[in-house]
């Protein structure tokens, strides 16, 4: 059975970083084009970045290009969303997906809250 469970939101202050993880069962992450999504309060999910195999080749929407970084550990079967200079518009739940030819699968979600 497939699982994805992402880690790492919580409450954070303008201009302040943080480090979500989503770690997979039942798949390899290698194997995937894994992609962190988002929902923000009354918009709809949106693209946040992703990245693409063993090679890591990363792709990223331009408001975050810069501020964060995707990055895979084949290791720990885990990717990372490194988040730094984090703005009131990134307040978000953040969740991950994998995606293969065949199926899309994807996490339950973690809620980032940017906030003073």
């Amino acid at each position: 059975q497939v699982q994805l469970v992402e880690s790492g939101g919580g409450l954070v202050q303008p201009g302040g970083s943080l480090r979500l993880a989503c770690t997979g069962s039942g798949l390899s992450v290698n194997d995937y084009i894994m992609r962190w999504m988002r929902q923000r309060p009354g918009a709809e999910r949106e693209f946040v970045a992703d990245i693409r195999g063993a090679g890591g080749i990363t792709n990223y929407r331009d408001s975050v290009a810069g501020r964060f970084t995707i990055s895979s550990n084949s290791a720990k079967n885990t990717v990372y969303l490194e988040m730094d200079s984090l703005m009131f518009d990134d307040t978000a739940v953040y969740s991950c997906e994998a995606q293969d030819s065949l199926a899309v699968y994807w996490g339950r979600g973690t809620q980032v809250t940017v906030s003073s």
